[in-house]
């Protein structure tokens, strides 16, 4: 039965029944005779009947109206939009359409709270001993003097998770070019194939496990939060790094946990195939344990430890020699296994603080320890000392900043030759526009014998001033540090 037809049943009813109410309102029937009066009594009695009748079917009605308007709105509430149709018809999406209204909600999952960055860091550099081959001595970016360089090229992608939201996974690829891939991964005492990875400073995924205040996963490529410093210039006090950052690890590959107790107190756990070392070169896995303590939004301090052993127990070999052919190789690379490799343990001791004092002014401080030995059985060689910051904002667009620091190195374990080090700069800044920073610096590296590079082959100095000018760019969504 069509809903239409069944609608217009009771009005043929309603117009029966007005006439009876006629006929009642006039307390009158119709005059005729017996037969005639009986008729009318038949009459009467089957319109009775049927107005019955006729209510029965008002109620089914209303009942099937009842049960059909719920799946209707349902059906119009989940159509996608559509041009408005002609009239007299009607427009519900089917079934079949469902899935593809559900896949630009599927991608705008997969791309929420995606940030699409870039940096650019160039400078010039002069140094004032005038070194063979423009080398400077000890730095970890600006390697190069009377030069302009590209220090870094940068693109990085994140998708960062968002518990709050729902969204507990998350990933971060970091992908770098220039001059600072090479102090990075250049050094095959660590990565034993550089050339595998170079470009790639950071790529990880991220799972948020639903405990407490959330266990934050990573596995596998991170920077190392082992010393105050990091790897992008804008987000630094200074334009060169510290002889600590250049000492101390910059990235791991492994897996990492954070779990935040509360507002004030998180634990970092690390285990890793080495320090800077993408691909395992020993059996060992490296570990870090590490407190960070924010007793207020301004003051935050931070503690690791962190036990390696950073003795490769195979030698990669570029040209394999006569009768080497049949070395077990990785991908084309042959290597060969070193016989009673040795199995002595690195440990760093790494302590921070920063304080932000005024909106304007803050402080840091950095105390470091590092101790290596060759075999078990060895005497360790150890580094030791730190370094102590301070910036003022002047103004939106200038700020001056500086840095000074001391590296005790008993037995050359940084730098090759036991020497005691010290270093001072001084940083100006100016930001003439949004995203966009001019550093300009002065330095001056110092050490108890002659070490660092001269203009003369062979003579060395035992210091090292520097003039500098690094410019910065960097364009995308993500806000703060990268």
């Amino acid at each position: 039965m069509s809903i239409q037809r069944s609608i217009r049943r009771p009005a043929r009813g309603a117009g029966v029944v007005a006439v009876l109410v006629a006929f009642a309102a006039l307390g009158q029937v119709p005059p005729s005779a017996d037969a005639r009066a009986a008729q009318a009594e038949r009459r009467i009695t089957e319109l009775s009947d049927e107005v019955a009748a006729l209510k029965r079917v008002v109620e089914e009605l209303r009942a099937e109206v009842a049960k059909i308007t719920p799946a209707v709105g349902d059906a119009v509430a989940s159509a996608p939009a559509a041009p408005s149709p002609s009239a007299g018809t009607a427009s519900v999406a089917p079934a079949a359409e469902t899935p593809a209204a559900a896949s630009p909600k599927a991608i705008a999952d997969v791309l929420r709270g995606m940030t699409v960055n870039a940096l650019i860091d160039g400078y010039y550099e002069y140094n004032a001993n005038a070194p063979v081959g423009r080398v400077n001595s000890l730095r970890a970016y600006d390697v190069s003097s009377n030069a302009f360089s590209l220090n870094q090229a940068d693109v990085v992608l994140e998708s960062a998770p968002d518990p709050a939201a729902g969204k507990r996974t998350g990933l971060r690829v970091d992908l770098q070019y220039g001059q600072a891939t090479a102090t990075l991964q250049g050094n095959p005492v660590n990565e034993l194939r550089p050339e595998v990875y170079r470009s790639v400073f950071q790529a990880y995924g991220t799972y948020v496990v639903p405990v407490g205040q959330g266990l934050t996963v990573d596995f596998g490529k991170w920077a190392s939060s082992l010393g105050i410093e990091g790897n992008y210039t804008k987000d630094q006090l200074n334009y060169t790094r510290s002889l600590w950052f250049d000492f101390l690890p910059f990235y791991h590959m492994g897996l990492r946990a954070k779990y935040a107790v509360d507002d004030h107190f998180a634990v970092n756990l690390w285990i890793t195939n080495g320090t800077q070392q993408t691909e395992a070169f020993n059996n060992y896995k490296d570990q870090l344990v590490g407190l960070v303590l924010t007793p207020s939004p301004a003051l935050s301090w931070t503690l690791n430890v962190y036990r390696g052993q950073e003795h490769p127990d195979v030698l990669y070999l570029t040209s394999p020699g006569p009768g080497q052919q049949n070395l077990p190789n990785q991908q084309g690379t042959y290597f060969l296994p070193i016989t009673n490799a040795p199995n002595g343990k690195l440990l760093i001791g790494d302590s921070y603080v920063t304080w932000q004092a005024t909106s304007a002014l803050q402080f840091a401080a950095e105390g470091d320890y590092v101790e290596e030995r060759l075999y078990s059985y060895s005497s360790p060689t150890h580094a030791a000392g730190g370094a102590l910051y301070a910036g003022y904002q002047l103004s939106p667009q200038f700020a001056v900043a500086a840095r000074a620091e001391y590296l005790a190195d008993r037995g050359g374990l940084f730098s090759g030759a036991t020497q005691f080090l010290k270093e001072g700069t001084l940083t100006f800044d100016y930001r003439p526009a949004d995203r966009f920073l001019m550093r300009g610096e002065w330095r001056r590296d110092q050490s108890n014998r002659r070490y660092l590079f001269g203009s003369t082959l062979g003579v060395l100095e035992a210091a090292q001033p520097t003039i500098g000018l690094g410019l910065v760019w960097w364009i995308g969504q993500k806000d703060g540090a990268w």
